[in-house]
């Protein structure tokens, strides 16, 4: 068991790093229940130019599907 969670670490590291996302949207994409192995279907190619950036995507699912950003319960500063 220990060996399975590691590697599903490690997939999400290595899409992290290949995709450019930072770590709030890898968070949004892990309770948006995505498969890291998957995102390079999700992601855009030359050949495909209506489609927008990764992270953008990701969030855009997030907000769709939980009615808010990441950041809106944070409190304003005064």
């Amino acid at each position: 068991m220990v060996q399975k969670s590691k590697k599903n670490k490690d997939h999400w590291a290595l899409a992290r790093t290949k995709f450019r996302l930072n770590s709030d949207q890898i968070a949004m994409a892990k309770e948006l229940g995505l498969n890291p192995k998957k995102f390079g279907s999700l992601a855009p190619n030359k050949a495909e130019p209506w489609k927008g950036p990764l992270g953008e995507f990701i969030e855009e699912c997030y907000l769709k599907r939980f009615k808010k950003s990441r950041h809106s319960d944070d409190s304003s500063i005064k």
